[in-house]
């Protein structure tokens, strides 16, 4: 028979145990996440509103900012509440939701962003076909797929994390509800969820990964054939900002989760778990709206009218 106590609370160690590095560490966070929520409810705003911004492109640009607010938002304010009151305790429920939709949002978002570089293939290696293949119903259903795809593979993962029994300690190692330090203070035998955790991330980065290099290979063989110089840099200029949005996700993704054992240390970790959660959320509208003129004028437009209508 068991003879301990399961245990429902835990507590999140966070970065720091220094109060003027917690003071330091929350207005940083705190600035990063109203900028990161300005910046993306404002793409989210001009790509409802412009009638310019009505394509495919602006479509998932929108859709890719609602899940930057919202995955944001999922880890940020929880952390910014403990630092504020000291209260680092967190129950198991509001636990587990926070991994679970960490992790969907974070799925998703590789899915959307192998969307996006198939629409950049579509607009630049069949441009007579664009409207045709890529209507509203094609551009919906794809991003429907991403969802559900990413459902798919977080359900029985995160199934078989609630048999994990924890007996032992109670103290996560991060700032968050993240999967590798929950795995290392169970009691339970983790190597099997482990293993089958690994698969899936490798599977799936593998995958998406694959699908973007080969449209982008197929997208600069197709540049390379322009005859126009200036042609071959308006599509390089087009391309160019969701290849650095894919530089950076699949980056610190693979840095952060792509590891032999979830036992290993977090600390290294934590540090660019905090980045991604935080500063690029904060760059994707920047590097999406300074190189893109469109967007610049729809902006500039937008903040035309609002004066306008404060004036009248």
């Amino acid at each position: 028979m068991k003879n301990y106590t399961v245990l429902t609370t835990f507590i999140l160690v966070g970065l720091t145990d220094d109060p003027n590095l917690q003071i330091l560490l929350f207005a940083f966070l705190l600035i990063t996440y109203l900028l990161s929520v300005i910046g993306n409810l404002t793409i989210i705003t001009l790509t409802f509103v412009d009638p310019h911004l009505q394509t495919p492109m602006y479509f998932f640009l929108r859709n890719f900012s609602i899940l930057e607010v919202s995955f944001t938002t999922v880890c940020i304010p929880r952390y910014l509440y403990t630092l504020a009151t000291g209260d680092n305790t967190v129950t198991y429920n509001p636990c587990a939701t926070q991994l679970f939709f960490v992790i969907i949002l974070g799925v998703a978002e590789f899915f959307l962003l192998t969307v996006m570089s198939y629409d950049r293939y579509v607009a630049i290696c069949k441009p007579l076909h664009y409207t045709t293949v890529m209507n509203y119903r094609v551009c919906l259903r794809f991003l429907i797929g991403c969802y559900m795809i990413a459902l798919i593979i977080v359900l029985p993962p995160f199934g078989m994390g609630f048999e994990l029994e924890f007996c032992d300690s109670n103290v996560i190692d991060h700032f968050g509800c993240d999967a590798g330090p929950i795995l290392k203070i169970s009691c339970s035998d983790t190597e099997l969820i482990e293993r089958f955790v690994l698969v899936l991330a490798v599977l799936t980065l593998t995958f998406t990964l694959v699908c973007v290099i080969m449209s982008y290979a197929y997208i600069i063989r197709t540049i390379l054939r322009f005859p126009s110089a200036q042609q071959r840099k308006k599509a390089f200029s087009t391309c160019s900002s969701h290849i650095i949005v894919v530089s950076i996700t699949y980056g610190s993704c693979i840095f952060i989760y792509i590891k032999p054992s979830a036992k290993e240390g977090v600390a290294v970790s934590k540090v660019v778990s905090v980045l991604t959660t935080s500063v690029a959320p904060v760059m994707n509208p920047f590097i999406y709206t300074l190189r893109n003129k469109q967007v610049i004028q729809a902006f500039k437009d937008m903040i035309k009218r609002v004066a306008s209508t404060m004036r009248n």
